[in-house]
């Protein structure tokens, strides 16, 4: 008998939500920060596929839909045990299929742009991840004229606006879902919103975000909008990821939030302006909502 055992290639099939016990051990296995909970709304909100061997799952890809013509792809993990058999590949080519030929956007790791490159992704900005346990941190004053305020149940309309034109991505569906477990605050002067920002557990601590807001000199609207949290959780574990023409990366720093990574935005079957240009000219996210549904 020889002393080399060829492994039987893995079944792949849907992801349901009985996979969900199994993707978060596996989210854990390459340390990731994710709770089940993250993996249940991100499940919830999207579908997805795994691979599957001899009954135990060895590999997830998700990816959602927003609109008619838009899709974003994410947590992708293969077990570290089972990497360099193709499962990744895999699981990449049936969520592109599942997504046909929507625009389709991802965040891409230094290790895994070789393979979005040859599936047909391109460049097209982005994203350093901050987080840290934080101090004390004041909140900052909003410009002359503006106040905070805790969002509202008839802020949804407007909320669900301002995060689909900063993203360029339908949130209808997904500002309503993160809504249910996340707080929200809005900045306006005189009755009309300027911006808002939410907050929710994730990981070990808290994620800010999505965060949207006019630009203002020194991004001052967005740093009041996001040390709103910051001062509220002394303490505590908090993230924000921010698309890395936001301009704000100094500022986090200096207030606790560590630079503690950086990833490539990549996006598929779009054309050079839809590549380059910002996806709205008044209003602009400095921070997203996570690196998988962005």
């Amino acid at each position: 008998m020889s002393e080399f055992t060829v492994k039987k290639s893995p079944r792949y099939r849907r992801f349901t939500s009985d996979d969900i016990a199994a993707a978060h051990a596996l989210s854990v296995a390459v340390r990731w920060p994710h709770r089940a909970e993250d993996w249940r709304f991100m499940y919830d909100a999207g579908t997805g596929f795994v691979a599957e061997d001899n009954g135990s799952v060895i590999g997830t890809a998700l990816c959602w839909k927003f609109g008619a013509d838009r899709g974003t792809l994410g947590l992708v993990i293969v077990s570290p045990n089972e990497q360099g058999r193709g499962i990744g590949r895999k699981l990449m080519e049936l969520v592109l299929e599942e997504l046909g030929n929507r625009v389709t956007f991802l965040h891409a790791t230094v290790a895994g742009k070789p393979l979005y490159e040859k599936l047909g992704f391109v460049a097209c900005g982005g994203l350093t991840q901050h987080q840290g346990t934080l101090g004390s941190v004041a909140a900052v004053a909003p410009p002359a004229g503006e106040h905070l305020r805790a969002a509202t149940p008839a802020d949804l309309p407007c909320l669900i606006e301002l995060a689909s034109r900063a993203s360029g991505l339908d949130r209808s569906a997904t500002i309503p879902s993160l809504l249910e477990f996340a707080q929200g605050v809005v900045l306006e002067r005189d009755g009309e919103v300027l911006g808002f920002s939410l907050c929710r557990p994730f990981g070990r601590g808290y994620s800010i975000g999505p965060v949207v807001a006019q630009r203002s000199p020194d991004d001052l609207r967005a740093r009041a909008l996001i040390s709103y949290w910051l001062a509220q959780h002394a303490g505590d574990f908090a993230r924000i990821d921010v698309p890395g023409d936001a301009g704000i990366d100094d500022w986090l720093t200096s207030v606790g939030l560590t630079r503690v990574d950086s990833v490539e935005k990549m996006v598929r079957n779009a054309g050079a302006d839809a590549r380059e240009a910002a996806p709205d000219a008044t209003w602009r996210a400095y921070g997203i909502i996570n690196q998988a549904m962005a």
